[in-house]
C-alpha cells in the first residue's frame, strides 16, 4: 500500500474528504498504540486505504477492493483485533452523513463487511500458515532430535497461546482437547471449562440447519475445510458472533485425527450490519416497518397461503386533515402526531400479530396475514379508525383527527376474468387498497370503504379517458349540439345553449357529464373551453349572417378554473374579435357553486366581461349556496333554475325531520324564487322542462324562458337555423328527435 493508494493502483490526486478520513484514522490507531510504527509511517499505510474505501462507498471501485484493504492492514502488522474495531468506528463516523442515501448505505455496509472479512481471512491464513508450518516442523523434527521437538513445541505453544484469534483443537469425535486464552476470553470461560467438552454443546439457536452436517462431514473425513459465520452464547449469556474457520488434520494414514478451529470475534461488525439493516427496513420517524419491509412481508404471506384457507387482508389508512396540522401548528407538531398515531396503532394492532407499517407521509397500512374473512378485516379497520380518532395532546392542545381507510383482501375481486397472478399479488393488492382508500376520502372521510370491482373498473375507465382527452382535442373529436331557449311569453326561440359532445375515434359518444369533470381535474378545461367557445361563436355567426333578421343569444358554459387564468378576459375578447360574434349576444353560464365560491380574479373577470356587454348566467341555481342576498353584488343577468324545482308537482308529505308545506321541491318555493329574482332585475330560465304541464305552470308563475326536451331536443348545428326561424308557442309539442337521455349536461 502506497502513500495514496494500494500498490499497483496508480497515482491518486489529493481529496479533502480522504485527507480528513486519513487523519482521523491515523490519530485513532496511533493513540491506542496498536503498532510500533511512527505516525508518518502509519500514515503512508492508511492513506491509500482511506482513498479506496471512499471510492467503494461512492461507487468508483468494486466491493472486492475493500477486502484487499483488509488484507493490506494485516500486511502492515495491524493484527490486534481492537485495531479493526477502532478502524470500523472511524469509518462509521466519517461516512455517517453519506449513508443517508440508500445506495451508499448498501455499499458502505458491503464495504465494511468486505474489509472485515478480508482482515479476518488474512489474519486466519497467516495464523494457520504459521500453525501448519510449526506443526509440520514439530512432526518432522520428532524423529530427528528431542531438543528440536521441544523447540518446535515451544514455538507452537507461543503462537497458540498468544494468538489474537481464538484457537481450539478437537479430536475426531468432536471433544475439545485444547483451547487458547483468546478463545476463553471471547466466550467468557476459563480454558479448563472449555477443554473436555464436545463442540456440539455450543450449538446456538440461530445456527443455520446446514452448518452441523458440514462439521459432521469433516469429522467423517469427507470435507477438509469449512468456513462460516456463527453465533455463540458466552458464559454470561451474551451473544458473541464469530467468523469460524475449521480445518481437518489427518494422521499418516489419511484418517481424520484433529479439528483445528480458528475463531474471530465479529460481534461489532454484525451489530453494525444489523443496525444498518434495521434502518433500511424501518421508518426513521415512527420506528414502524417501511414500505420495503411491508412489501416483503406481504409477498411472503401471499406465497404461504393455502388454497381454500385463510386469506391476506390489508387496511390502507390516510389521515384526514393532516395538512391542516402541518400548516397551522408546524411540521414538528405534524411529526409528533404521526409518531403518536403510529405508537398507538402498533400497541393495539401490532400486539395482535398484525404488521403496522408507514407507507410515507400520513399513510399507514395494516397487514392481516391470516385473515378469516371480511368480518375480521372490517373489525381491524374499525379498531384502527377508533385508534386514530382519540385526541392527541400537542403543545398543550387536544388535536383530533380522523382517517379514511380502504380495505381489501386477497384474492382481489376481479372486474373481468381471473385475479392477478400470485407473483404479482402484492402489487395488485396494494393498488386496490390505495384506490379504495381514496374512495373513502372522496365519499366524506372518516370512514371505511371496501373494494368494489365495478367502481374500480369505472375509475380505470375514467383514467383512460383522461389520458385520451388531450389527443382527442388535437384531433377535433369534440363538437357541439344546441338546445333552444324558448320564451314562455310568445314561444319565440330567444337563444341556444351550446352542449359539448365527444365523439371518439372508435365511435363512442360521450356526454359532458362524463368528460367535463375529467377536464377540470386535469386542467384541460381551459383549452377545451376556449376551443368550444370559438366553435360556438363561429357557428352562431354563420347562422346570423345567413339571415340578418335572426336575433338570438348564444349561451356557452364556462368553468371557474377558466376565469382564474390571468388572460381569461383577453382570450374571450380575442375569440369574439376573430369570429365577429357580438359581446351583447354572448351569455356565459357558471354553476352556482363556481360563482358563489369565486372571489378575487374570477369575479373581476366577470365584472369586466359584463362591462363589455356579455351576459352572465348562474346555471343549476338552487343546487348550491342559494345565496340570493349575494346576487345583487355580482354581475349576474340570468338565473337558470335547476331541474329539481321544475319537476316539482306540489307539496310533498312532510318527513319526520321537516315541517308540513316546507319541502324545498314545493312550487311555493319555485314561485318565491322567480319573484325574488325578478325583484333583483334578473331574467329566469327554467331547465329540464319535460312536460306540457311543467311548461304551463312555469308560464303561469311568470318564468321568462324554458329549456328542455318538451320544448326541443339538443340539435345538430345544421338543424338550428330552422328552429331559430320557427314561431311556435311554448306549449306546442317539440319537433321529433331521438331522445338519448333525460337531462343533457352543458359543456
Amino acid at each position: 500500500m502506497g502513500d495514496a493508494a494500494p500498490a499497483g493502483t496508480g497515482e491518486v490526486r489529493p481529496d479533502p474528504g480522504v485527507e480528513r478520513l486519513t487523519d482521523a484514522w491515523v490519530a485513532a490507531i496511533h493513540a491506542r498504540g496498536f503498532v510500533s510504527a511512527g505516525r508518518a509511517e502509519l500514515r503512508s499505510v492508511l492513506a491509500g486505504a482511506a482513498y479506496w474505501i471512499a471510492a467503494v462507498v461512492d461507487g468508483r471501485a468494486e466491493i472486492e477492493t475493500a477486502r484487499e484493504i483488509g488484507a493490506e492492514l494485516i500486511a502492515a502488522h495491524l493484527t490486534d483485533t481492537a485495531a479493526l474495531r477502532c478502524s470500523l468506528d472511524v469509518l462509521a463516523t466519517h461516512f455517517a452523513d453519506r449513508i443517508a442515501d440508500p445506495v451508499r448505505l448498501r455499499r458502505f455496509t458491503a464495504a465494511v463487511g468486505a474489509l472485515s472479512a478480508g482482515y479476518a481471512r488474512t489474519l486466519q491464513q497467516r495464523t494457520r500458515t504459521e500453525q501448519e508450518r510449526i506443526s509440520a516442523a514439530a512432526f518432522a523434527a520428532r524423529g530427528a532430535a528431542e531438543d528440536a521437538r521441544w523447540r518446535s513445541e515451544a514455538r507452537y505453544g507461543a503462537v497458540f497461546e498468544h494468538a489474537v484469534l481464538g484457537i481450539s483443537v478437537s479430536d475426531a469425535g468432536g471433544q475439545i482437547l485444547e483451547a487458547n486464552r483468546a478463545l476463553a476470553e471471547m466466550l467468557g470461560y476459563p480454558p479448563d471449562e472449555i477443554v473436555g467438552r464436545s463442540v456440539f454443546e455450543f450449538i446456538h439457536p440461530e445456527d443455520t440447519p446446514e452448518m452441523w452436517p458440514k462439521i459432521q462431514a469433516m469429522l467423517a473425513g469427507r470435507v477438509g475445510h469449512v468456513r462460516m459465520e456463527k453465533a455463540y452464547f458466552g458464559k454470561d449469556g451474551r451473544q458473541v458472533w464469530t467468523e469460524l474457520v475449521v480445518s481437518l488434520i489427518r494422521d499418516r494414514d489419511g484418517a481424520p485425527r484433529y479439528l483445528v478451529a480458528m475463531v474471530a470475534d465479529v460481534t461489532e461488525r454484525h451489530l453494525l450490519q444489523s443496525r444498518l439493516q434495521h434502518q433500511a427496513e424501518h421508518d426513521p420517524l415512527t420506528g414502524l416497518p417501511n414500505r420495503a419491509l411491508f412489501f416483503s412481508r406481504l409477498t411472503t404471506a401471499l406465497e404461504a397461503l393455502d388454497p381454500g384457507g385463510a386469506t391476506v387482508g390489508v387496511c390502507y389508512l390516510d389521515l384526514d386533515g393532516f395538512k391542516a396540522v402541518n400548516d397551522t401548528l408546524g411540521h414538528d407538531a405534524g411529526d409528533q402526531l404521526l409518531t403518536a398515531v403510529a405508537h398507538r396503532m402498533q400497541a393495539e394492532l401490532g400486539s395482535l400479530g398484525h404488521t403496522v407499517a408507514r407507507m410515507g407521509g400520513d399513510e399507514f397500512v395494516v397487514l392481516i396475514e391470516q385473515c378469516t374473512g371480511p368480518e375480521q378485516l372490517t373489525a381491524v379497520a374499525q379498531q384502527a379508525l377508533e385508534t386514530v380518532r382519540r385526541p392527541v395532546s400537542l403543545r398543550g392542545r387536544e388535536i383530533v383527527v380522523s382517517a379514511s381507510i380502504g380495505v381489501v383482501s386477497w384474492p382481489v375481486p376481479a372486474c373481468d376474468g381471473d385475479p392477478a397472478p400470485r407473483d404479482d399479488g402484492a402489487a395488485a393488492l396494494m393498488q386496490a387498497a390505495d384506490t379504495t382508500m381514496y374512495w373513502a376520502k372522496r365519499d366524506g372521510r372518516d370512514r371505511i370503504a371496501a373494494f368494489d370491482p365495478q367502481r374500480h373498473r369505472h375509475d380505470v375507465h375514467l383514467f383512460e379517458l383522461a389520458g385520451r382527452m388531450p389527443g382527442a382535442l388535437e384531433r377535433g373529436e369534440f363538437d357541439l349540439e344546441y338546445q333552444p331557449l324558448v320564451s314562455f311569453a310568445d314561444g319565440r326561440v330567444t337563444g341556444v345553449e351550446a352542449l359539448a359532445r365527444w365523439r371518439a375515434a372508435d365511435g363512442e359518444k360521450l356526454g359532458p357529464d362524463l368528460f367535463i369533470p375529467l377536464a377540470e381535474q386535469t386542467g384541460l378545461i381551459v383549452p377545451l373551453g376556449l376551443y368550444l367557445l370559438r366553435r360556438a361563436c363561429s357557428e352562431a355567426r354563420a347562422w346570423a349572417d345567413a339571415d340578418p333578421a335572426r336575433r338570438f343569444v348564444l349561451s356557452v358554459n364556462v368553468a371557474g378554473r377558466q376565469l382564474r387564468q390571468d388572460d381569461a378576459v383577453q382570450r374571450i375578447v380575442e375569440i369574439l374579435g376573430e369570429t365577429g360574434w357580438p359581446a351583447r349576444a354572448l351569455q356565459l353560464e357558471l354553476t352556482e357553486s363556481d360563482l358563489m365560491s369565486a372571489g378575487g380574479q374570477p369575479i373581476a373577470a366577470l365584472e369586466e366581461l359584463s362591462r363589455l356587454g356579455v351576459r352572465i348566467a348562474i346555471d343549476d341555481f338552487g343546487t348550491g349556496y342559494s345565496n340570493l342576498a349575494y346576487l345583487h353584488r355580482l354581475p349576474v343577468d340570468v338565473l337558470k333554475l335547476a331541474g329539481s324545482f321544475v319537476s316539482a308537482k306540489g307539496p310533498m308529505p312532510a318527513r319526520a325531520d321537516r315541517h308540513p308545506g316546507r319541502d324545498l321541491d314545493s312550487p311555493v318555493v319555485l314561485s318565491a324564487m322567480i319573484e325574488l329574482a325578478h325583484s333583483l332585475g334578473l331574467e329566469v330560465v327554467a331547465e329540464s322542462v319535460e312536460t306540457a304541464e311543467q311548461a304551463a305552470r312555469l308560464r303561469s308563475l311568470g318564468c321568462d324562458t324554458g329549456q328542455g326536451w318538451h320544448l326541443s331536443a339538443p340539435l345538430h348545428p345544421a338543424d338550428v337555423p330552422a328552429v331559430l326561424d320557427n314561431r311556435r308557442t311554448a306549449t306546442d309539442p317539440p319537433p321529433p328527435a331521438g331522445r338519448t337521455d333525460h337531462r343533457d349536461s352543458p359543456s
